[in-house]
């Protein structure tokens, strides 16, 4: 467990901040981005709790967890000083999205357009987490092209934006008020 006894250290003050070894980097670095951005996405299934209960809100707390897992990983180099013994996330939280995935997407209806976020509050909050944990992925892929991680990594943020889609439809009572995109409809 982490023990904080101080919020402030003014360590960051001068534009760096320290990784999970010690390490000082910029705070722009590739890896600072990366999961920061996770942290981003923590917070927003957090909102998104809000409108949640039951197996979905329990779904989420999994995740939120698997989240602060996924930032602990990302934040230990592969070769810094812990290298293997930091906290990875593991294939089989990737798999337990895959097995949560395809029980709620067994009750849905096969889509014949794309869906605009929204239907309900839960939903919307769900759609807005998915697309800030695309940029999350965006950005691991990014840096894995510049620095060796955990091949879990990019999986799990992989599944988990599609964990969130089928979510947010199994939220809008199994996609009978998912909002359907018309194209072309305000030409």
């Amino acid at each position: 467990m982490v023990r904080l006894t101080r919020i402030y250290t003014r360590g960051g003050d001068r534009g760096e901040t320290s990784l999970g070894g010690g390490e000082r980097v910029a705070k722009h670095d590739p890896r600072v981005a990366a999961y920061g951005t996770v942290d981003e996405a923590n917070a927003v299934l957090g909102r998104a709790r809000l409108h949640t209960e039951g197996r979905a809100d329990a779904m989420l707390e999994r995740i939120q967890h698997d989240l602060f897992d996924l930032g602990a990983d990302l934040c230990q180099p592969q070769d810094g000083p812990k290298g293997t013994d930091a906290l990875r996330v593991s294939l089989a939280q990737v798999e337990r999205l895959e097995q949560e995935i395809d029980a709620l997407n067994g009750a849905l209806q096969p889509l014949d357009s794309f869906i605009l976020p929204g239907g309900s509050a839960a939903s919307a909050e769900l759609h807005v987490a998915r697309t800030v944990v695309r940029r999350a992925e965006r950005l691991v892929c990014e840096l894995a092209g510049r620095a060796a991680l955990n091949p879990a990594a990019v999986a799990y943020l992989n599944r988990l934006s599609d964990h969130l889609f089928v979510l947010a439809r199994h939220l809008n009572d199994d996609g009978a008020k998912d909002i359907l995109w018309r194209p072309g409809v305000n030409r």
